[in-house]
């Protein structure tokens, strides 16, 4: 019970430096540490090989993204918006995470799951939310789709353990990298001859 408050705790971590941080190299490390700490609650629940699955999933969109960065050039600057000002992520933040933890002891106690799954499911769904929607930029919006995706998947393990679920959201999860990395690599979405 403890390892799943400190991998609860890992996830506030992990979501809330992804919402501060504008790197791309340090945004899919942490998204591939967030992908640790879900792995690790979605095993509370699914046999182990069903939540390797997800952890390795997570990695490869994680990689599928970073290879895509790698090869094309420095975007400009970000966004210069007031909704994008340090302190305002930082209370949006908190805001979430004291929200999240709320509505997770009434999850805990209807969905009969444990508390720190649930905190930690709703956590990550809360902040990929707020993440998609302070920023149009399509890497930071597609790590705030993987991110919600996540997020849900932590809390559909501790309701139902289908092996073809897992797979349909493996698939998922992989699409949303093909398709950020595409939308990266052609953000216009022009047509190539």
């Amino acid at each position: 019970m403890i390892l799943n408050w400190l991998t609860a705790i890992l996830l506030l971590i992990t979501s809330v430096s992804l919402l501060l941080n504008r790197d791309w190299r340090w945004s899919l490390g942490l998204l591939a540490i967030q992908y640790i700490g879900a792995f690790w609650l979605v095993q509370t629940s699914w046999p182990i090989v069903a939540a390797t699955a997800k952890l390795v999933t997570g990695w490869m969109a994680c990689a599928a993204l970073g290879m895509t960065l790698l090869n094309i050039p420095p975007e400009s600057p970000d966004e210069k918006s007031w909704m994008e000002g340090r302190l305002f992520r930082w209370f949006t933040a908190g805001l979430t995470a004291v929200t999240a933890f709320a509505l997770a002891a009434r999850g805990s106690e209807w969905l009969g799951i444990q508390l720190p799954v649930v905190w930690g499911g709703l956590l990550l769904i809360a902040t990929g939310l707020v993440h998609i929607s302070i920023t149009i930029q399509p890497l930071r919006v597609i790590i705030g789709l993987l991110t919600v995706l996540s997020g849900f998947e932590i809390i559909y393990a501790a309701v139902e353990s289908s092996a073809l679920v897992a797979a349909a959201l493996a698939v998922v999860t992989l699409g949303l990298a093909l398709a950020g990395a595409y939308m990266l690599v052609n953000p216009a979405g022009e047509e190539t001859k």
